[in-house]
């Protein structure tokens, strides 16, 4: 990942920020502390990260703001969550698109083309985030893939946050 530019977001645009945050996932103003200082990082991926006091919390895409992977631990939502079972894990961290037959549950609130966060099924931890491709409420008993991958654990968002 290599860095074009990075800034410091004027109050005004860090509260747009937080309060479209807040409007997906109701309790995540945990990532948001009283004083936090919100970046900017300008990457030539394809997207941007927001940084929250140093570490990638945000990314945006296109002209969505969601969680990275690290956000999404740091926040723990209950919203938007594709869960997985075991045997799906090993696909999922290597950045595998997820299919139907791996999913154990999802959020009915889910619409073709959300951000959903994909978590395991035992300790509800996040591996990824991606897109969905069908709606939560056919991702448990259809087949095919419903969900494709675009952020996991240890890819250059998640190491971003390490230096």
């Amino acid at each position: 990942m290599k860095v074009k530019s990075r800034h410091f977001l004027k109050k005004d645009e860090a509260n747009k920020v937080k309060s479209n945050m807040l409007s997906i996932f109701k309790g995540c103003d945990d990532i948001f502390g009283k004083n936090s200082k919100l970046e900017i990082v300008k990457t030539d991926m394809g997207y941007d990260l927001i940084y929250i006091n140093g570490h990638p919390m945000l990314f945006l895409i296109g002209d969505e703001t969601f969680l990275t992977v690290r956000g999404a631990l740091e926040a723990n939502p209950v919203e938007r969550l594709v869960v997985v079972d075991a045997g799906a894990i090993r696909f999922v961290i290597n950045g595998a698109d997820v299919m139907c037959p791996g999913i154990v549950d999802a959020d009915v609130n889910i619409k073709v083309d959300d951000l959903v966060i994909i978590v395991e099924e035992t300790h509800k931890k996040p591996l990824a985030i991606g897109r969905a491709m069908i709606d939560g409420t056919e991702m448990v008993s259809n087949s095919g893939k419903a969900v494709k991958t675009i952020h996991v654990v240890g890819d250059e968002i998640w190491k971003a946050g390490e230096s």
